[in-house]
Parts: C-alpha cells; structure tokens; sequence
C-alpha cells in the first residue's frame, strides 16, 4: 500500500516546495534527450510527496514530447518477478500515447518480454524461468529502439518492494545506459531501509555510479506546509495561523501527515485512525521484545535513554540490546546524542495512544521512580518526573517537580517554560497536603512568578489576565501584596499602550503605601507611575515624582526600581533639554538593572541606550549597543520579552538604515512569515523594510499573515501598515496606501514621532493622485488631496514641535527631522511645485552630517525627488548628478522599485548619459536569454511560482529575475512589463 500526499489539490496538479528537486529531475532529463544517459534515485520517508514529484516530471516530459514508461512495485515479495517493468510495458502499450504504438511493436519484435505481461502466452511463472540475460538485453533493446524515435522517460516506484529480479535489472541497465536517450528514475522509501534491506547495498553500490545521482525529498518548512494546507483547502476559507502551526508541528512537514491532520481538524479526531493504523503496522512487524521497548520508548517521550528503557522494559541487558538494534534498524528509532528518538513524533504518539490505560500508568509510574533518584536509580530532570508523576497520577510528586522545574526553567532562560510549569503546579494546588510547605512559597507568590515568566515569554495579554484575576483572589487587608500586583498589571497594560487604565492602576498603587518607611513594593510602583507620566501628564508632575522616587528607592534599596527611574527621567530630559550625555544615564541604568538582576529593566535601559545614539546618527556606536542588548536579550531567554523584541527590531533598524542591507537580510532570516502571536508579527514586520524596498515576493504573504494579528496592536500597526502603505504605492495604488495610513494615524498617540513617517507618506500618496488628478482635469480630487495633505502636515509639525504632554519639544532626532522635510517637500509636490530647494534639504538631512552615510536608502529617495525637481525647473546638468547618485545607491541596495522609477526619469528627463553610444537599442536589448523568457511568462499573467514551475528554477530565482527585469525597462510593475512585452510583440 503507497501513501502519498495524493489529495484534491494535488489533482490540481500543485507542486509546493519541490523546485529544486524537479529541476535535478529535469536535468537528467534533458542531459537523456541529448544522448547522456542517467539514473536519478529519489528518496524520502513515506507520504513526503516523492510520487508527487515525479507525476511533475512525467507532465513536463509528456510536454516535451518523450515517451513516458511508469511502473511500480508492490509489497509482494518475490513472488511476480521484473513487476514494476511488466506494469511500465502493460500500461504503455495500451494507453493512448504517442509511443504506444511503438511500444506494441518493439514487445512484439521481443517475446521474451511481451511473455511478461498479464495477458501473455504461457505458463503462470514462466517470467520468472526466463534467462535473464536474454530479458536484459530485450529491455534494453527496447528502451534504445523507443529512445531513437523520442527521449524516454522510465520510473520505477517504490523500488524499497522491488523483488530480487527488479533489482538486478536496475543495477544492469544503471551501468549499462550511455549513449541511449533514456532517462531512468527510481522512488523508494528511505525510512523502510533498515539494515538488512536488500535494497540498501544496491542503492549504496549504484550511487558510486558516476552516470546514477541521489535526489531527496525532504520534510516541507513552515511556509511550505502552510501552502500545502492552503491548497487543501480549495478556496474553502483561510487555513489559520494557529492551524498551519499545530499541523506542521505535529506533521514534522511530511505531506500525507499533514493532509490527514488537516482533515482530522474537521472532526475533531486527535490522530486519524486510517494514520495511526499505518503507523502501528510498522511496529508489528518487529519482535516481541522490540514492540515492548518501543511501547516503552513511547512512554519515555520523544527522547529516549537506553538504559532507562531497558530497566522499565524489564528485559536483561543482552535482550534489550537486541530489541533496540532491531528498533533502530527498522528506523522507527534512530541515534540522537548519548540516547535516541523516534524517527516522526507521530509514530510516538500512535504507539502511546495504543496503550491500555493501566500499562500506560505503570510505565509512566516506573520511570518516575527511576528519575526520583532512588539508591542505585537514575535522577533526571524536574520536567521529566513532573511529566511521569502527574501521568502515575502521583499528584504530590507532580507538583513538587513541576516547581522544581519551573524554577530550573527560570535559570536556564526559558520563561515560556517555566510558566508552563509553575502553572501546571498551581492547577494541583489544591490537591496536596502542605503545599506551601513543598513549593517553599504560597499560593499568590507563585501566582505572581507565573505571571512575570508569561510576560518575559511576550504573552503580555495572559499576564494581565492573570493578574486582573489575582486582585479578586488576594487578601484586601494584604496592602503590600495589592501594590505589588498592581504595579505588575500597571507596567504590563504600559506595554500593550492601554496607557490610561495603566496610570489609573499605578497611581492607586502609589497611594496604597506611605512613603515612610520606604519600602520595595512603593518604590516599584512609583517608578511604574513616572513611566506613565512620560506620556499624560497634564499637571507637569512627573520630574518631581521620579525625583522622590528615586531617593525612595534607595532607601529601600530597590536598584532595579532606581534604574527604572533613571531610564524615565533620561527620555524626560531628553524630550526637552536635547542632552546628548544621556546616552550615558540609559547605560548606568542598564548596568545599576544586571547588577540587581532585574533583566527586563535592564532591557529597556539598553534599548534606549541603543535608540539616542542611533536617534543622534550616531550608527557605529548604536550598533554596538543594540548588539549588546541583544546579546543580554538572547542569554536570559527573553528574546520575545517587550523590549527583547523591539532591541531586535531595532538591530537590524540600523544596519538597514545604514545600508548595510546583506547583515540586515541575515538578521531578518530569523523573522519568521507565518507568525501566529503578536510578538512574533511585530519582529517579522521590520523585515518588510528591506523586502518593500527590493520589491521582494514576500512582502504580500508576510502581510498576509501578519493582516489578522495587527489590530489592536498599535507598534504593530504602525510598522506593518506603514511599510504596506510604501509599497501599495511603488505598485501604483495611491488609494490602498491612503486607506494604511489613516488605519495607522487612528492606532497611534497624536503626539508619537512615528506619525511624521507616516504623514510623509500620507503626502507621497496625496501628491500622486493629484498629479493623476491634474492631468485628468479633475479638480476635485486635486482639491480634495490638497485638502488631506494639509491635515497630514498639521499633524507632522504638531508631533515636531510638541510632546507628549504639551510643552515644546527640545529634541526630535536627526530622522525625525528628516522626515518632516520630507514631509514639507511632499505638500509642495502635491500643488505642483516642484521645490528642489526643499528636496535638497531631506536629502541633507537623511545623510545624518555624512555625506557618504546616514539612511541611506532614504538618501537616494530624497535624491530621486530631487533629480525630479531640477529637471523640471530646467537644471538638467544638477538634476544628472543626483539622478546618477541616486541610481548608484540604488543599485548598490538592490532597490528594485526605486530603480525602476530612477531608470523612468533618466529616459524622460534625457539624464541618463552615462550609457555607452553603442550600446544595443530597443527596450529589451540589456535583457538576458532567461530573462526574455521570464518575461514571457510575466505578460502570459504567471505569478513568481508558476515562472519557476515552467522554467525548472526556484521561486526566488523567479523572484530576482522579475526585479531585474524592472529595473532594466524603466518599470515599477508587473502590469506596465507585461504591457511593454505586448507593444513590442515578445
């Protein structure tokens, strides 16, 4: 029985994830059409879609006009000799191919084979009495003859059931094929070659062949299961985040796994019977003792110490030894490190859910014991004796492990898992005796642990839950405690800007507590106050608040609530005294935050500390600090903590500011696409910045997934919709880029810096219409853009020149700054003047006072505005050279949008002299042959992934090949490309 991903979509002929490989295939392919015979053998566990690759192949080989032989084997053992070859022959003799009628005449001219064939002369298992030799050279003989006429395509599948017969055929004709026209390709199942598969020196002998090449198949990544599941899905409804993951969790990426949980999704069934049934029936073909390790394995957990297997399987040490071997031979365990692991997490779980429930408790109640540690026993890890004793339902131990664990979790750096765990122990609470006692804290202390390690793991929303419900629970006349859960649910709603209620809370905590004696929890709470304040505070009392707090902290000696405060009152002073020297107070107060352990106020520190260098142009000296803060960020696992998330935003800010686009695509190779949780959206969401900027394939997926995560998530927004605006508009759509802004102006605070940014591109998109507008005759709309673009520059001057609270605003920043300018150029664009005056000055003011650094990409936008502006005023010789150092850059950058607009102007605006006299004309002539023939297709309406499919190249490859062809024509869209292939008759 063959499992594969054979489903409705694949009906449909979609081939994800497999371009690589089918251009291998293809290769051998066309290598055979010219006279260079091959063998391809394609590998991959069952159901990763190895027959789906090769049904690929065989459609672009019927496309290509080659005669296409397909037979398969059959888990009949050595019963039908040469079946896979008879099946290829049968089927291809009668189909209504091309070559059929060749193949009936080369069978007829050759009995030896024609006697294979069901329907033959002669007695049952003559076939197997023939002389091989003889049937060799007939097989032979036929391919050549077939080959002579059209290029010949055999497959062999599941060769992994090949009889001897078989196998000695394709090793004969794998040395044999030279100079035929025929391509051989071979499917087997890597995971069925255990040691002493007879298949497996054959595959090891012909892989030494310098004509035969290995091709494998592996497991889909993340995005690739998440296009199979959208495929599956037939336009029934968006396949969700959450689903994509859990699916491709549990699936580990194999296809016909992920095809049946998908389905099981549906009904609810944890794990499909159809597929645990296919699972188990590779258990059953061991021994006695080999099932029972494996049973035990799967108790064990998806790692699995031999030792510890053999003590609880209760087989002496030579026994076990066998089983495991045989286990491991049949690669349903395979070696990981010092133990070993199932070979697919779902084979654990069948063999687990199998289980009676009383053998399921004594195995789990036996490695408990072992891992408890007893005389002669094993210890092992909290987490692994939590897991086993709350399985043996011995809940007091449970419990007392899974603190153990948690609090082992917490020094290890992983706050996701200690919150697990000590959730997990507050859930059995209740049912020990004693457990203030065993847990060494109570109840609320170890409530408020749990909620401190969910917030460090990102899941901000789950803290403040927890914590709204903690204030119900707690005791009224407990006012420290009180205090310390409202500072907590003060400093937590801060984070997801619920500003107001977040002043309310720590104001009330504040007040709960006199300031004599001074104590901890006050100090805490004050210093989460005079946060808030930074940004409501209409009765201007802040400076004195954090003073006092200051000096309450020490008291109290609460240095993390002093560096708390320090951090405040430096983004204070530096609001209105434009102090350069507070870089130095962020970085005392990151360094007062380690010493006292506190690492998310320390994080904080660090990001500001990293943001004024890099707010004053100071790049180099801002690298260094974001790489520290990361650094810290990375080794105490709080890489999606608040602002573990926003210090690695920002690292990879300030290379692609810098222009230092190649470390900034390395950083970003870790923001993942598909993202299911607003932490992860809003670091995936900065790799829009170079990806926008290079036209990349990605940017629509990635906004795709991160469309249902932005709202109510205001950072979020302003980044993704931000950088959705720009390229709506470098594809031509104003209106869509109109309609971001505005959902991005309504998520953010009036006076947040980010809204110059996003006004200026509010004006970009205005002044287009109205130009579009104007040259249509339609005054309304120029009118009406005129109209928004002053409510656009309004706002931008008020964030300028104002803070958070009203008073005049002493320091902006040297982008803000920019951003503004280039904001004030937009509005003049919009009436139609052209004010190179004005766009001179953002293109200064972008360099940061380096002439050959700053933001550089900006730079050259500023320059392309620029060039524009002269050459209409009339300057042609200093519009040429900003066009030309705009074009460098862009170049340099890789930005594909920009140079394709940067390449227009040059043409319209006669700039472009640099070209060479004789160098080819037409609009096609700088295209290379493969990028003629992408454009084809691009006029033909194929997207990125059906170019590859067609071409036999990857979809990124595609990808490239479509910014370059923008760029080379002038063009900034598919659409205008397409055009242009059309006029010219392509």
């Amino acid at each position: 029985m063959r499992h594969g991903p054979i489903h409705a979509a694949c009906g449909r002929r979609v081939l994800i994830g497999r371009a690589a490989q089918l251009a291998e295939l293809t290769a051998a392919l066309d290598r055979a059409a010219a006279g260079t015979a091959g063998v391809v053998l394609v590998s991959g566990d069952a159901g990763v879609g190895k027959t789906h690759l090769v049904s690929a192949l065989t459609r672009a080989a019927r496309e290509r006009g080659c005669a296409i032989l397909v037979g398969q084997c059959a888990e009949l053992g050595e019963s039908m000799p040469y079946l896979p070859l008879a099946d290829a022959l049968w089927a291809a003799a009668r189909a209504e191919s091309p070559e059929s009628d060749a193949v009936r005449a080369a069978l007829d001219a050759r009995p030896v084979l024609g006697r294979l064939l069901p329907d033959a002369e002669g007695a049952p298992g003559s076939a197997s009495e023939l002389g091989q030799q003889q049937l060799f050279g007939a097989a032979l003989g036929l391919l050549g003859e077939l080959g002579q006429e059209r290029p010949v395509l055999l497959v062999l599948e599941d060769l992994h059931w090949a009889d001897r017969s078989t196998r000695h055929l394709l090793t004969f004709l794998s040395r044999v094929l030279q100079r035929e026209r025929v391509c051989l390709i071979g499917t087997y199942r890597s995971d069925d070659l255990h040691r002493r598969h007879p298949l497996r020196p054959v595959v090891a002998e012909l892989l030494r062949l310098p004509n035969v090449t290995g091709v494998e198949v592996g497991p889909f990544g993340p995005g690739e299961t998440a296009d199979y599941l959208a495929a599956l899905a037939r336009g029934a409804g968006p396949v969700t985040a959450e689903v994509v993951e859990r699916v491709h969790t549990r699936s580990e990426g194999n296809a016909f796994y992920a095809a049946e949980l998908y389905s099981a999704e549906s009904t609810g069934e944890d794990l499909p019977a159809g597929l645990a049934d296919l699972l188990l029936s590779r258990v059953e073909r061991l021994s006695e003792d080999a099932q029972r390790v494996v049973r035990v394995a799967a108790v064990a957990g998806r790692r699995i110490d031999d030792e510890l297997v053999r003590r609880v399987s209760g087989l002496d040490e030579a026994a076990a030894g066998e089983a495991l071997r045989e286990v491991v031979s049949h690669q349903l365990l395979v070696p990981a490190g010092t133990g070993y692991t199932f070979r697919h997490a779902l084979l654990r779980e069948a063999v687990y859910a199998d289980l009676l429930p009383g053998e399921r408790t004594r195995l789990h109640a036996d490695f408990a014991r072992l891992l408890a540690g007893p005389a002669g026993g094993r210890r092992g890890s909290a987490a692994e004796l939590a897991h086993h004793s709350l399985a043996a339902h011995d809940l007091p131990a449970a419990f007392a492990a899974s603190v153990q664990a948690g609090r082992e979790a917490q020094r290890l750096g992983a706050p996701a898992e200690a919150f697990e765990h000590f959730d997990r122990a507050l859930e059995l609470w209740d049912a020990v005796a004693d457990p203030e006692d065993v847990a060494g804290t109570d109840r609320i202390d170890l409530s408020l642990t749990a909620v401190r390690a969910s917030g460090q793991a990102g899941e901000i929303r789950r803290a403040i839950s927890r914590l709204r419900r903690l204030l119900d629970l707690a005791d009224p006349a407990d006012v420290r405690l009180g205090v310390r859960i409202r500072e907590h649910l003060a400093s937590y709603l801060g984070d997801i800007d619920e500003d107001a209620e977040s002043q309310r809370v720590a104001r009330a905590a504040v007040a709960m507590l006199p300031p004599d004696p001074p104590t901890y929890e006050r100090a805490a709470a004050l210093a989460t106050y005079a946060r808030t304040l930074l940004y409501s505070d209409p009765e201007g009392e802040m400076p004195a608040i954090a003073e006092q707090a200051v000096e309450e902290a020490r008291a109290a000696g609460a240095a993390d609530a002093e560096a708390s405060l320090l951090v405040t009152l430096g983004i204070h002073r530096e609001l209105r005294e434009a102090d350069a020297a507070v870089a130095e107070v962020f970085a005392r107060a990151r360094d007062l935050a380690v010493a006292d352990d506190n690492h998310p106020v320390a994080l904080r520190a660090a990001f500001h500390h990293a943001r004024t260098k890099f707010d004053r142009g100071d790049l180099a000296g801002a690298t260094l600090a974001a790489d520290e803060g990361v650094k810290l960020t990375l080794e105490n696992g709080l890489g999606w903590s608040t602002f573990g998330t926003v210090l690695r935003s920002l690292q990879y800010l300030i290379h692609y500011t810098a222009g230092d686009w190649d470390e900034a695509v390395r950083l970003a190779d870790g923001f993942g696409i598909q993202v299911v949780r607003p932490p992860e959206a809003q670091v995936s969401a900065y790799a829009l910045f170079v990806e926008v900027a290079r036209g990349a394939d990605t940017v629509d997926e990635r906004l795709r997934w991160m469309a249902p995560l932005w709202h109510g998530e205001t950072f979020l927004t302003y980044v993704a919709r931000g950088l959705a605006a720009e390229h709506a508009l470098w594809q031509g759509d104003a209106d869509t880029a109109i309609h971001h802004v505005y959902r991005v102006l309504d998520s953010l605070h009036p006076y947040e810096t980010g809204v110059i940014r996003i006004a200026a591109t509010g004006l970009w998109a205005q002044a287009d219409r109205a130009a579009r507008a104007r040259a249509a005759g339609d005054d309304a709309t120029a009118w009406a853009a005129a109209e928004a673009g002053d409510d656009l520059l309004r706002r931008a001057r008020l964030v300028a020149t104002t803070t958070w609270d009203g008073h005049p605003r002493a320091w902006l920043g040297l982008e803000g700054r920019a951003w503004l300018a280039r904001a004030e150029a937009e509005r003049l664009r919009l009436d139609g003047d052209p004010a190179p005056d004005a766009w001179r000055e953002t293109a200064d003011l972008f360099t940061f006072g380096d002439p050959d650094g700053g933001f550089v990409y900006e730079v050259a936008r500023s320059r392309w505005r620029l060039a524009a502006a002269l050459a209409e005023s009339g300057d042609r010789e200093a519009a040429a050279v900003e066009w030309r150092s705009a074009t460098r850059i862009a170049e340099r950058l890789g930005a594909a949008p920009l140079l394709g607009a940067l390449r227009e102007l040059g043409t319209r605006a006669r700039l472009d002299t640099g070209r060479p006299a004789s160098a080819p004309s037409g609009p096609f002539a700088a295209l290379t042959v493969r990028e003629r023939e992408v454009l084809k297709l691009v006029a033909q309406g194929q997207g990125n992934r059906d170019i590859a499919a067609a071409l036999f190249i990857s979809p990124k490859t595609a990808s490239v090949h479509v910014s370059n062809i923008l760029a080379k024509l002038n063009v900034t869209s598919r659409t205008q490309a397409a055009a242009l292939a059309h006029r010219e008759n392509l």
